[in-house]
C-alpha cells in the first residue's frame, strides 16, 4: 500500500469492542488510517 492508493472495504474492532466498517466511516467524512508495527517487534 502506498500513500494515496485506494483501499477496499474492511471491518475492524474499535476500542469499545464494536465492529466498524471503513465504508461506514467514510459516509461521515474523511478517514486517516495509521499503521504501526506490532509491540515488541523490530521496525
Amino acid at each position: 500500500m502506498r500513500k494515496g492508493s485506494p483501499v477496499g472495504d474492511f471491518e475492524a474492532i474499535n476500542q469499545f469492542g464494536e465492529a466498524v466498517r471503513l465504508f461506514d466511516l467514510l459516509e461521515v467524512g474523511p478517514v486517516v488510517l495509521f499503521f504501526y508495527p506490532r509491540a515488541l517487534t523490530p521496525g
